[in-house]
């Protein structure tokens, strides 16, 4: 018997959201929430233990592999949470098909576009570059 053919309405509609999809979507959530929440937390208990919070001090930090791979994952964990919010408040809101479309692309590219500036950022300063 497949997932449709259930005698009772909840089996019918069991394991599907309320447009038979999102289940990923709001797990995706979660998760980067929740590594939002721990590298975040490290974040700020890292600045707390460096001597200064001086330009010199914060390179040398970034320069670390302790530093800068947390710091990386931030980045990209942030970005992917950003793009993840707006796109569930573009779906929401935004019912054209073409609009919707345009702005979730829009939305796609400013996020990885955003990424890649910050990983750049964050390369140079790593690598002894001047930022």
């Amino acid at each position: 018997m497949s997932l449709g053919d259930s005698s009772t309405p909840l089996g019918r509609v069991r394991g599907l959201g309320s447009a038979r999809e999102g289940g990923e979507h709001w797990l995706s959530e979660r998760v980067t929430s929740v590594a939002l929440l721990l590298l975040g937390t490290w974040l700020i208990a890292s600045l707390l233990m460096l001597p200064a919070l001086d330009q010199r001090t914060l390179s040398e930090w970034l320069g670390s592999p302790w530093g800068a791979v947390p710091m990386a994952l931030l980045v990209i964990v942030g970005f992917k949470h950003a793009l993840d919010g707006l796109k569930v408040v573009v779906d929401d809101y935004v019912h054209e098909p073409g609009n919707n479309f345009a702005l979730n692309t829009l939305l796609l590219f400013l996020a990885v576009g955003g990424g890649a500036l910050a990983l750049y950022a964050l390369a140079k300063i790593s690598f002894g570059g001047h930022a």
